[in-house]
């Protein structure tokens, strides 16, 4: 069975689509069964953030209420042998969802995918309580700032509170020189403010920008710092072992700014050698 992690931020503008898009990449890369659930409604962007808004037919609105299956919202991005999405409504909810309706969608992800993401609405409203009813632990990403801060204890309280008390936390864009200078909050002083645990912190840097514009996982760059980041914090998170890109007898590449050309693209499979789709 499957295992359900809510990506949740107090805030907007921490990165947490960022991360929900390069922890499922890692999780597929590592040969994981992967779907990203959208259930940020009428803020929709993971599916930019994957490259696939074109390939959206139907969201997880139309799962939900009953106007589509579920393997007809699934969206596969074809970089990857088993990474799926499924891209919230543009619009919001008009008050007919309810937490069953999400749990009884996680129960069945869970017989045919080995993680299920679901990027959650930022803040503690009530899109929290729905994305959270087939949460099996949680993931704060929060940035340092005390704004993000705050809102992230709130967060965290409120996610305590609806039975989830395996919480993650991740600190994204993260700059050590102003940390050390005392213009950011340090480690200690986050971890101090937060009960969950610490699992990693991801730094500043220009192309995790570049990446989410394109629509391209940062992770796809193999032999990277961010690649290997990104992998270790994935081991903290779900107990498992993974295999590093060195351990794979490769040398890793030199870490330094990518040109938007040296981005990996989306490469042409044969047809013949595609997954089967998930038969849900």
């Amino acid at each position: 069975m499957g295992k359900v992690y809510l990506i949740s931020s107090g805030k907007g503008g921490t990165g947490k689509t960022m991360f929900t898009v390069n922890l499922g990449a890692t999780l597929a890369k590592q040969g994981k069964r992967v779907v990203m659930v959208d259930l940020d409604l009428g803020m929709r962007n993971l599916d930019l953030y994957c490259g696939l808004e074109n390939n959206v037919v139907y969201d997880v609105y139309d799962v939900l209420t009953g106007l589509c299956r579920i393997k007809q919202a699934l969206i596969r991005d074809k970089r990857f042998d088993d990474l799926y999405i499924m891209a919230a409504s543009p619009s919001r909810s008009d008050g007919t969802l309810t937490p069953l309706h999400l749990k009884v969608l996680c129960d069945k992800l869970r017989s045919t995918f080995d993680y299920i993401l679901i990027d959650a609405p930022s803040g503690i409203e009530d899109g929290l309580v729905i994305a959270s009813a087939g949460a099996d632990e949680a993931i704060l990403v929060v940035s340092p700032d005390y704004s993000s801060l705050r809102d992230a204890d709130n967060l965290d309280r409120q996610l305590l509170a609806l039975g989830l008390t395996t919480r993650h936390l991740v600190v994204n864009n993260a700059d050590a020189e102003l940390m050390k200078a005392g213009f950011m909050p340090r480690l200690k002083d986050i971890t101090s403010m937060l009960s969950a645990e610490l699992a990693g912190v991801i730094q500043t840097d220009q192309n995790i920008r570049i990446s989410t514009n394109l629509g391209i996982p940062i992770v796809l760059k193999e032999g990277t710092y961010i690649e290997e980041n990104f992998l270790n914090i994935a081991e903290r998170i779900t107990g498992e072992t993974f295999v590093t890109y060195e351990e794979e007898g490769e040398e890793p590449a030199e870490e330094e700014a990518l040109p938007q050309e040296e981005l990996p693209q989306d490469e042409k499979k044969d047809p013949q050698e595609e997954p089967a789709d998930p038969e849900i």
